[in-house]
């Protein structure tokens, strides 16, 4: 279209410092509540090629215009990323989300209590905190001003439906003014200043690349089972300290505490996933909801703790602080991530009294993820 301004890629400062790969980028010029199909392209392109992008000043955009722009990348897809599994009370993610009305496609996540937002009243919002989740918690008198990695993942049911292209996270309320220290504490002595409340990432670009040869080999050859029903599976289990998985202590729940579980709805997906614009190859895992793993010669791993100490192993380098990006929220930021290329954690620990809300958009996608020779 003639005269068209497109919107402007600028990758973050660090990013090729940090990963090589560029892991991050602003684009700045984008109207996107009116986008044009040259705009998107713009979007979509800086997406698969910086996995996550960020949008200063968009404290205007609606809920509905975040849904379109969700859907934008993959159109075919039109339900919420993990389905029903919010009317499933044992899930872990049930306290969580909360559906705007109008926009059902459209979360609410945040801290505090909120009289009224987006058709919802009187809601209370509670962040994921690592107390509630990990075997092992910072102790309580540190609790401001010490944080962990709550959980690395991919938003992701992992049962029946795909996982989703492409997360936006928009920020409409931050409390500002602290930084936090987070630890990994698993003996390493790794560690992080971080904005509070951040969002972490970390590239799965990365984690493949600084594998061995033989560890490369290996991730594309292997596939992984996932849990049936994972987020009421793991419900009763306790993370790692790092967030990168959980222990093993027999806390999984039983399939017979389960939901009905059709066998044709659980997912085995390869463990490396290539980008479908630059055909890069990603490991690309959730550490907390594997369960089996399928090698190349036809044997399965079914042994749960050998099962996560092999993706342990795997992953853990690609978190390591010099390779994560995390992100230092304002209230106007919206932020898309590339749920196919990188995972990420919630971090942090707010105070009762600061209030954070933020709308969560992804949803199904319409294919399976494409493994490494395809």
């Amino acid at each position: 279209m003639p005269g068209l301004t497109l919107p402007t890629v600028h990758p973050l400062p660090a990013s090729d410092l940090k990963t090589g790969i560029g892991l991050g980028a602003e684009i700045r010029g984008a109207d996107l509540n009116n986008l044009s199909d040259q705009q998107f392209e713009v979007i979509h392109n800086a997406l698969y090629n910086h996995q996550v992008v960020i949008f200063k000043g968009q404290g205007a955009l609606t809920p509905k215009a975040q849904y379109e722009l969700t859907n934008r990348f993959d159109q075919s897809s039109t339900s919420y990323g993990h389905g029903k599994t919010l009317d499933v009370k044992r899930s872990i993610l049930h306290p969580d989300l909360k559906t705007i009305p109008h926009q059902p496609q459209v979360q609410v996540i945040g801290n505090g209590h909120v009289p009224s937002f987006e058709g919802l009243e009187n809601i209370k919002l509670k962040h994921p905190h690592h107390r509630t989740f990990h075997k092992d918690p910072v102790p309580i008198e540190e609790d401001l001003n010490v944080t962990r990695f709550y959980r690395w993942h991919i938003d992701a049911a992992l049962y029946d439906l795909n996982p989703p292209f492409v997360t936006t996270l928009m920020a409409v309320s931050v409390p500002k003014g602290r930084r936090q220290l987070l630890r990994y504490d698993d003996g390493t002595g790794d560690e992080m200043e971080v904005p509070l409340g951040t969002t972490a990432f970390a590239s799965g670009y990365k984690m493949y690349d600084i594998l061995s040869e033989e560890q490369k080999e290996f991730v594309r050859t292997t596939k992984v089972q996932y849990a049936p029903h994972p987020y009421v599976w793991m419900s009763s289990a306790k993370a790692l300290s790092d967030g990168l998985g959980l222990h093993s202590e027999g806390l999984e729940l039983p399939e017979s505490e389960l939901p009905l579980i059709d066998e044709s709805k659980i997912q085995i997906l390869p463990m490396v996933w290539k980008n479908p614009v630059t055909g890069a190859l990603a490991l690309q895992v959730h550490p907390c909801a594997v369960q089996k793993l399928h090698l190349k010669d036809g044997t399965i791993i079914d042994d749960l703790a050998e099962v996560r100490r092999i993706v342990h192993d795997l992953q853990r380098p690609g978190i390591s602080p010099k390779y994560v990006y995390a992100h230092d929220w304002e209230e106007g930021d919206l932020v898309l991530f590339h749920n196919r290329g990188v995972i990420h954690s919630v971090v942090g620990a707010f105070a009762e009294d600061e209030v954070r809300i933020f709308r969560q958009c992804n949803l199904a996608a319409s294919v399976p993820p494409t493994g490494p020779d395809a």
